[in-house]
């Protein structure tokens, strides 16, 4: 048995089995001991229904969690060895943020000196040394968050939840402690779970993240992976900023050439020699299609398909233009200050190497680039 973290098969239900509020549908992961892993998706998703099973605080409907060698799903939160910042900071108010944080510790019978230490490191580590003596009402709404999550760090545990632990805190300093809290939990070689919608969050502190919809999961691999290899069109959509452009696409082989009809008349034609011969067959055979390309892959072309520009937006270090194309709309992004008028006329180039074709009515991927997903 693994001595990280096994979830296996884990469904939970609100109400009666089968017939209450599906919120986690038959999940199963593996996670390693020393890993990060983070859970991604938007409200709802079930992330934070699988975080509090996996803590104890919700009852596992079926399935069972293995933690360190050991079946935890029917134990009592205390006995499962797993420190857990919430969310909603959960600090306990007659106690200084000092005490909050050392806890645990002090639960333990470790000796003064070695819980100040500790602690110390923990507030330095987290940017609150000057308010360590103040209590919980007294402080703001980040700072509580940051005692919580210093009070999960500090335990030894098998495994540590995170629950949006960094939601409340000023972009600047969520940046800088995002650096800090992954070099620390590597450091010590912890195992971790991150709760978050953040994608910057998650590709900045996870080793592997999990993308959950609809009490699924979606996909699972490394932040890279998911990126550029979406396992369907919900993750290639979800995962990205901005968001994949999408279009439907009906595929036919024509005079040597793939050709891709989208609405209102658009073609993007590539050589047969574009694909693999694997490739070729799938997307000939499927006919119809979703593709997708990320707005940083397409390119204005003099030689381009033709589009017609709706938006232009500098966000000081690189340009999102909109563009009217094939029914919809099409972002592309550039790194120079770009100076285009709404209504004026653009072409477009989109690579076939850059094009992620899904499957038009699963949504599960088919290929990207030349090759087959």
């Amino acid at each position: 048995m693994t001595t990280g973290l096994s979830i296996n098969a884990v469904d939970k239900f609100y109400g009666p089995v089968d017939r209450g509020v599906h919120a986690v549908k038959a999940l199963s992961m593996q996670v390693e001991k020393g890993e990060i892993i983070a859970l991604l998706g938007s409200s709802g998703c079930g992330k934070t229904s699988t975080l509090r099973m996996i803590a104890g605080f919700e009852e596992v409907s079926r399935g069972t969690i293995a933690l360190a060698g050991r079946e935890i799903h029917t134990f009592a939160p205390v006995r499962r060895n797993v420190a857990m910042a919430f969310e909603g900071y959960s600090l306990y108010p007659p106690l200084t943020v000092r005490e909050n944080i050392g806890f645990a510790l002090k639960a333990s019978k470790l000796p003064k000196a070695t819980i100040d230490e500790r602690v110390g490191e923990i507030a330095k580590l987290l940017e609150i040394e000057s308010i360590l003596d103040r209590y919980p009402s007294s402080i703001s709404g980040g700072q509580q968050q940051r005692a919580s999550l210093g009070r999960a760090l500090i335990r030894d545990a098998d495994l540590h939840l995170l629950d949006e632990p960094m939601g409340q805190l000023e972009p600047q300093l969520r940046a800088v402690l995002r650096g800090r809290i992954k070099h620390f939990i590597k450091e010590r070689g912890l195992t971790a779970i991150l709760v978050t919608h953040d994608q910057t969050e998650a590709n900045a502190l996870a080793d592997r993240i999990a993308v959950m919809e609809g009490g699924e999961l979606q996909q699972f691999d490394t932040p890279e992976v998911i990126k550029e290899r979406p396992a369907n069109l919900f993750t290639g959509t979800f995962v990205g900023e901005p968001p994949m452009n999408v279009f439907e696409a009906f595929v036919s082989e024509e005079g040597g050439q793939i050709r891709l009809k989208l609405p209102d008349g658009v073609s993007l034609d590539y050589g047969r020699d574009s694909f693999a011969p694997a490739v070729r067959e799938r997307l000939v055979g499927r006919q119809r299609v979703v593709i997708g390309v990320r707005p940083y892959a397409v390119h204005r072309d003099a030689d381009g398909v033709a589009a017609t520009v709706s938006a232009n937006q500098w966000l000081g270090d690189q340009t999102h233009i909109a563009a009217d194309f094939a029914g919809g709309s099409l972002v592309l992004v550039e790194h120079d200050r770009t100076r285009l008028a709404l209504g004026e006329p653009i072409s477009v180039r989109i690579d076939p190497a850059d094009l992620h074709v899904f499957d038009a009515a699963s949504g599960a991927a088919i290929s990207h680039g030349a090759e087959l997903a």
